[in-house]
């Protein structure tokens, strides 16, 4: 099978976002007295914030506070950490692989359930907009992952048959989601990757490396 088209994650794939989602979102659970332990957080990752917010006010039967209330605070700590915190930048590897895809003619897809305001700081301050055909945004959907709607849809903008994609995920509900859509999935297990389930995923890498264009023939098969 020939690789067509890549559909990227962005929260752990492309960006080291996670800590800094982390950061946002305990010290937003803090400014609302929500008692979410490191466990209940774990299973948030790879999540819209709209979902994890949602999420929080039915386990925790918050009435004094909306949904809305939530998504903002974390919104405005993120923002606030986006611009501020000095060890943010792309994941090692992660601009040689896109440009890799780029440049053999790939085509490339974002497919993350970060906020479409989110995605573009990211695509702007590290001017990855030109390699991408497009960019969907989990948060505008109706079902977030492990729901497949988000990668059935980037597929479908990519133009390119789904069995000659692949998603490079880092999260258990992304790999379910790929897995869900039925669409060959990379699993990349960061350092950041903590108590994430990769059973679902058709290969499991460390290093972006290893999944050069090039070598797809070796590791690209259904």
């Amino acid at each position: 099978m020939v690789l067509k088209a890549v559909l990227f994650d962005m929260d752990g794939v492309i960006v080291d976002t996670e800590p800094l989602n982390r950061k946002s979102y305990f010290q937003m659970f803090e400014h609302f007295n929500i008692p979410v332990t490191e466990e209940l957080y774990s299973t948030f990752i790879g999540k819209s914030t709209d979902g994890v917010c949602q999420q929080c006010i039915d386990l925790f039967g918050i009435t004094e506070f909306t949904k809305q209330d939530l998504v903002q605070k974390k919104r405005q700590i993120f923002k606030s950490l986006f611009d501020s915190d000095p060890d943010f930048d792309l994941i090692p590897g992660v601009r040689d692989l896109i440009e890799n895809y780029y440049k053999n003619g790939l085509k490339l897809v974002l497919a993350s359930s970060a906020s479409r305001q989110t995605i573009q700081w990211v695509f702007d301050r590290f001017e990855l907009n030109h390699m991408f055909v497009d960019k969907i945004s989990g948060a505008e959907l109706k079902q977030s992952k492990p729901h497949p709607e988000i990668f059935e849809k980037a597929a479908l903008l990519s133009g390119v048959p789904k069995e000659h994609c692949i998603v490079i995920e880092d999260s258990s509900n992304g790999i379910q989601a790929a897995s869900s859509a039925g669409i060959f999935c990379v699993g990349y297990k960061s350092k950041n990757s903590i108590n994430q389930n990769y059973q679902d995923a058709n290969i499991v890498i460390s290093d972006y490396s290893e999944i050069l264009y090039e070598t797809s023939h070796q590791w690209f098969t259904i």
